[in-house]
């Protein structure tokens, strides 16, 4: 492949990424605020977007920080908040099985919510190549962890937190992409049951596991009725 052909694949990928550029870096804004406030040097809050990069769990990991929360405690919560991403990666995977491994895992590394939204709409009519998906990930990371710069630095100018919100600002941009994925009234159902679904878990006590439980059973039920609106309409 000539390096014209690679730079245009490069440019593709990082155009693609700008509808999330633009939402990672304010959330990735309110993130390295957060962090700040709670106590994470800027050093620290930029190794945690470099190395973790999952808008969830680095959120919820600076909030147990700030609670004074053991470390043990914090490292499980991430993990087990994270385990959407095998289900993810494995979704993803039939798509990719001629990639090479270090290219798998480069692809792997850097697979958020909001990437894995755009490429699984984007892989069902066709895989683009390696480069242009790479460079959507990349392009992705490098805004959170400019926004989380950003706000790690803004956060030494601002007092009280509290009033701007800034801990709605991930739960905003998951809604933002929910909408945009929904395509029918079904999809609407299992969204809105599956929503329903982990705020009781939550109010039972299921307080680790209630989004990974309210999607796997959100997931059947779609499926369930995915199934049943075929047939009847066949």
């Amino acid at each position: 492949m000539d390096s014209k052909n690679l730079r245009d694949q490069a440019l593709k990928g990082i155009v693609q990424a700008i509808p999330i550029v633009l939402g990672y870096l304010p959330v990735g804004t309110a993130f390295g605020v957060l962090a700040q406030k709670a106590g994470l040097s800027t050093l620290n809050a930029l190794l945690m977007s470099l190395l973790v990069f999952a808008g969830a769990a680095q959120f919820i990991a600076v909030g147990l920080f700030s609670s004074g929360i053991a470390p043990y405690t914090i490292v499980l919560t991430t993990l087990i908040v994270n385990l959407r991403h095998l289900v993810m990666a494995s979704s993803m995977a039939p798509y990719l099985k001629h990639w090479r491994k270090p290219a798998l895992a480069a692809f792997a590394y850097e697979l958020t919510d909001e990437t894995f939204a755009m490429h699984s709409a984007q892989f069902v009519s066709g895989v683009p190549g390696q480069v242009q998906v790479l460079a959507t990930n990349i392009t992705s990371q490098a805004a959170w962890v400019a926004g989380t710069w950003l706000g790690a630095v803004a956060g030494q100018f601002i007092g009280e937190i509290e009033p701007y919100g800034l801990d709605y600002a991930l739960p905003a941009l998951f809604i933002a992409l929910l909408v945009l994925q929904i395509q029918n009234y079904v999809q609407v159902i299992v969204a809105a049951l599956t929503g329903l679904l982990s705020v009781a878990l939550m109010q039972l006590g299921v307080n680790q596991w209630n989004v990974l439980l309210a999607t796997l059973l959100g997931a059947t039920i779609g499926l369930v009725l995915e199934q049943w609106t075929k047939r009847s309409s066949s």
